[in-house]
């Protein structure tokens, strides 16, 4: 491939649309009556409006409180509440509402339950989720349970259709964007989960001070691993008190990205400005799906 050319000092921020149409408001109606949290909605997302207007969303289970305090992540840090017992049940019972063929599943760090760092509500979400809407497929974004290899295959034996575990960002900047986390940590849960046979999904994002030639780099470290899905976003600071956006990326950039990812063996990559690891994970679970 022909090397190319970015201009590092882009200052052009995505834009985002904002749309609070009928599908939006049964989404939001649907959340709020089962008492859950949405990352779409702690996150900051800028792609909630779009989603759940679609009428897809990616629920937040285990609390709203992360016992980590990422430089990225707007999601609230501090002291969790205790677990509840009845979310697996309403979460499934929202999954049903929605009617969703393919849902996606995050949580926070949940550091605090050092039996299984909160694996077992995620394994019970995921079977209330199959009993309930067995059309639906389940993709878990979990955290590392720190590196517990039990907690993830209580996951694992779940039998989630997708597995996704965040790389982030680059090695070099990760010590500085997650503090609390270990870059090589994040690598070993991936190689664990292709390991254990399940589709296996990461994501990443830029404008956070790597290089381009780090986040080849990078993407060819993860698809030797075996996993199959990949996606990559722009950073966009949640608040003043987060990290600054090193510089914006350019849609060309985003595209040699996707073209790289694809030449060198991922079956599916998302790359672009407003890409989240669960932006259009419906179209993603069903190209990797056809693939597999």
């Amino acid at each position: 491939m022909e090397s190319v050319h970015f201009d590092i000092r882009s200052t052009t921020k995505p834009k985002i649309k904002i749309n609070k149409g009928n599908g939006y408001k049964t989404m939001q109606d649907i959340v709020s009556s089962n008492k859950l949290h949405t990352v779409c909605e702690e996150a900051r997302c800028p792609n909630i409006f779009e989603c759940w207007e679609r009428g897809t969303s990616t629920i937040m289970i285990l609390g709203d409180i992360c016992t980590r305090a990422c430089g990225f992540c707007s999601v609230n840090t501090g002291r969790p509440s205790k677990i509840d017992l009845m979310e697996p049940y309403r979460t499934a019972q929202a999954v049903k509402k929605m009617n969703l063929r393919h849902v996606v599943i995050t949580s926070v760090d949940r550091d605090d339950i050092k039996d299984d760092y909160g694996s077992t509500i995620w394994a019970e979400t995921i079977s209330q989720i199959h009993h309930h809407s067995p059309n639906c497929t389940v993709e878990v974004l979990t955290p590392d349970f720190q590196g517990n290899k039990k907690a993830l295959l209580n996951v694992f034996n779940a039998k989630p259709e997708i597995f996704s575990h965040n790389i982030e960002c680059v090695e070099r900047i990760s010590k500085n964007v997650r503090k609390q986390s270990v870059w090589s940590r994040s690598l070993e849960v991936l190689k664990f989960s292709v390991d254990n046979g399940m589709l296996t999904k990461t994501g990443m994002m830029v404008g956070l001070g790597e290089k381009r030639r780090e986040v080849v780099a990078t993407m060819k470290e993860i698809v030797d691993l075996g996993v199959e899905i990949f996606t990559i976003g722009q950073y966009l600071q949640p608040t003043k008190n987060h990290l600054k956006v090193d510089r914006y990326v350019e849609n060309e950039e985003f595209l040699y990205y996707k073209e790289i990812g694809t030449e060198i063996g991922f079956k599916v990559v998302e790359s672009g400005s407003l890409v989240r690891s669960s932006y259009h994970a419906d179209e993603q679970a069903r190209l990797a799906f056809v693939s597999n």
